[in-house]
Formats: structure tokens, sequence, C-alpha cells
């Protein structure tokens, strides 16, 4: 890919040494972060409300105008905020997305109270640390610090901080947004989470922009009969059926393939690796099966952007202890990747389950949306900004395994691309998970990478 490869290595003059903003910048961006991250905006059981009430009273609070900041969404539960920075009306608007829900965290499963603010051993924890509101608190806190020091940027800065990017469904906010109110949002392309910066063994390995993504499909298994008492057990057991379903599951893979983004991704992380590995990467890169096979046992998020993956999520079944099971069923969560149709992925399982017990369907889905195109202007902020904090990093192109508000920017015409610079361990990512948390200094670095990559996407001249 010499394309790729000349975007990536082309690097414009530094920026000044800087990694760190200034005390007070981090100081207002850490107490942002806290009052998200302690709001409790779980997709079934919190509310994005106050997030963005509590977004909206700080840009206030900063001189924004009431007629620049909007409140609202499909309930009232679930509202979004959108606020906009004119510039000179030069060059269209950007647009700086982030998402305000979470997925749900259970206190007994954690070793601390997943909606209190904790800073320990050089890391934040809280739910939300790392998806997403480190990068809805940069937003705000960053377009606050712009107005102060008089920024004049050549477009204007849109932010929007949405709702239920976690659960979607008709809560969704930037799929309401698009709907209701486009124009607040309209763009010339969009920076997002779906990005990420690597580490290893505590070195920085490579910077990553997203410019595609998988997309999801949650299928449902089930199996209905007739039950009984279960001192008369008979082989016709719904669960024994779904249990033999998902063994099957457990047991299989898709095909191995790469695409456009991947094989980019690839090329340019065998040359940051050594040795075999290297050389798996680079001929991964060129769809050598062999070597994709090894590539993709060595990491599962090589395994997961080498193919599309379904896995069980949920299960449920029985209606009493002492009576055979008249309904078993299943979440299967798929993350297909943007080749494979909704018919192809049903098709495969249906034939890999072969029991006629159980039901396979769509239970939901959505929209799959094109890869963002690899823009020049981009990749060289990407770069010139990376290289100015972080020198001898690379910017990797990078399809992302999971779903983000992005898919509905794209399909609604504008460019997307997951952008961050936060920097955690490629082994530890405890997104969704456990105990999730971020890197103190990642989190700050992460404000200044955003602050002047935005600065630079936004210059008059650049």
């Amino acid at each position: 890919m010499p394309r790729f490869a000349a975007l990536l290595l082309t690097l414009a003059a530094a920026l000044p040494a800087a990694t760190l903003p200034p005390e007070a910048d981090q100081r207002l961006a850490r107490e942002i972060y806290q009052q998200f991250v302690e709001i409790r905006s779980g997709f079934t059981t919190g509310s994005t409300t106050p997030v963005a009430e509590a977004a909206a009273a700080r840009l206030r609070a900063a001189g924004f105008p009431a007629a620049d900041i909007f409140l609202g969404g499909a309930i009232p539960t679930k509202f979004n905020l959108v606020v906009r920075y004119h510039g000179t009306g030069k060059r269209r608007p950007l647009l700086l997305l982030a998402h305000t829900d979470v997925v749900e965290a259970k206190r007994e499963d954690w070793s601390m109270d997943p909606f209190t603010f904790i800073e320990k051993d050089g890391y934040f924890y809280g739910r939300g640390t790392a998806d997403d509101k480190a990068q809805a608190a940069v937003w705000i806190a960053n377009l606050i610090r712009y107005k102060r020091e008089g920024f004049q940027p050549d477009r204007d800065i849109i932010v929007a901080l949405t709702a239920d990017e976690e659960g979607g469904g008709p809560y969704n906010g930037v799929d309401w947004l698009i709907k209701n109110h486009k124009d607040i949002i309209d763009a010339e392309f969009a920076l997002n989470e779906g990005g990420k910066g690597e580490l290893l063994d505590g070195k920085r390995i490579s910077n990553d922009i997203q410019a595609a993504e998988k997309w999801y499909v949650d299928l449902r298994l089930e199996v209905r009969n007739k039950g009984g008492h279960s001192s008369q057990p008979v082989p016709d057991n719904a669960i024994y059926h779904l249990a033999g379903a998902l063994a099957r599951l457990g047991q299989f893979n898709f095909p191995l393939k790469t695409t456009e983004v991947t094989r980019a991704y690839f090329s340019e992380m065998a040359k940051l690796e050594k040795g075999a590995l290297a050389e798996d990467l680079a001929k991964a890169a060129q769809a050598d099966p062999a070597a994709m096979q090894r590539i993709a046992a060595r990491s599962p998020q090589w395994n997961s952007m080498l193919r599309t993956t379904c896995v069980a999520t949920q299960l449920e079944g029985g209606h009493a202890r002492n009576a055979l099971p008249q309904l078993a069923a299943a979440n299967v969560n798929c993350r297909v990747q943007p080749e494979d149709s909704p018919e192809y992925v049903l098709t495969t399982l249906k034939n890999l389950i072969a029991d006629d017990q159980v039901s396979v369907k769509i239970d939901e889905m959505q929209a799959n949306s094109p890869a963002s195109p690899l823009r020049q202007d981009v990749l060289r902020a990407m770069n010139r900004v990376t290289d100015s904090m972080w020198p001898g990093v690379s910017v990797l192109p990078f399809m992302s395994t999971g779903a983000t508000d992005g898919r509905s920017l794209r399909a609604a015409g504008i460019p997307t691309y997951g952008v961050q610079g936060f920097f955690n361990d490629r082994n530890d990512n405890r997104s969704h998970g456990r105990d999730e948390r971020m890197l103190v200094r990642s989190f700050h670095e992460g404000q200044t990478f955003l602050f002047e990559l935005v600065k630079t996407l936004s210059k008059p001249g650049e």
C-alpha cells in the first residue's frame, strides 16, 4: 500500500514540545471527568440528561451563549448536548463526538464502587473512564480553553455528547440527532472514539486512527418445547438443545480475511515489530492464510480484526427447579466485517447448528456503513501532533472491532475518524469490564493531543 506508507511517513513541522496541558486546564478537565463518571448514566438504569446538563452549565459559565447550546433527546432521560464554537466559516464545520452513556456496572462485580471516581496507583478508576467519558470531558474542557484563549478557527467546531451509544435502539442519540436535527451537527467530517494509543510493556507502539468499523448484530437462539415434570426426564430437553448449539458455536471460527484498512494496519505494524512476528504481520497484510492464522492466535484484537465473530453473551431458560424447561434461549452478539451480509452470518450459523429445534433469528441489527476515506489532511495532522508529543510513534489506520456512533455518521454522509491519543496497554482493555480504568498521564496527554489536533485541523491555511 504505497500511498498509505507515504502518508504515514509524512511529518510536518513539529509543534512546541509539550505533553501536558497547563495545570489549570488539567484541573478543569479532571473536575469535569470526575463529575461525568460519578453520574450514573448506565444504559438501562441511568440517565444521560444530568451529564448533558452538567456540560451545558460548564459552557454557560465559560461564556457560551444559550443560543449556541442545544439540549434534547428522544425522551427526557436521554438528552444529548450539542454546542457550537463559531469560526470564520471559511471551511465547513468539524464535529467532535463522544457518548455519555455507559455499560451497566454492578458493585458486587467490582473491587470498588464503579460510580465513584478514584485515583489510585497512577490510574483513574470508574465506569466510563475509558469508554467514553474521558473524551467527553476533554472535548468540553478543550472547547472552554479555546474560548478563553481567543482561538479563531476557520471553521465552526461542534461538540456533540450523545446518549445510548452502548445500547442503541430508539433512544440512540446520534441517530435521533441525524433524524431530527441534522443541521446542528452537519460537518465536513467528525472525530470520535474508536481510535487508541497502544502500549506494550510500558512502551508506546502506535497511535491508531479508526477509519472503519465492524457492524453489530444480536441473534437470538431459542428452543421451545412442552416441558414436563423433572422426575420424568426425556432427551428432548430445551436446555440440552441450546447447549449443543452453543458448544458448536464455541468451536467455530468465521474465515480469516483482510480489508483495505486492515491491510494498511498490518503492513505498518510489521515495521514496528521484529523477527518472526514482523514477518507474519507483513504476510498477513498480503492475506497469507497461515500467517493470518498465527496472527489471530496471538491476540484477540487481531483475531477480531481479521474475521467476523459471534459469541454468546446472555442466557435464559427454565421456569421452575422441578420442571423440564419449556424455554431455553441465548443472545449471540456478532461483530461483522463490513463486507459480510446479515444473510451470510445467519445462514452460516444455521448450517453450523444444524438443529431444527433451535430457532436462530436476528433480534437487533445496526446498519453497516462504508469506511471513511483516509484523508491526507487528517493523517498529516495526526502525524504532526503525534510526532511532536511522542517521537517515533507511528500513526496506523485501524478498523475497530467494536461499534461506535461513527457508523451512523458515515451512513449519513459525514466521514468519521476515531482518534483519542489516550494510551493504554494493548493486553489490558477493561472497557465494558471490571475495574475500568485510564492512566492518569494518558488522560492528560490525550487532552493535549486532542487540543492540538483540533486546532491544527481548524487553523487558517492548514
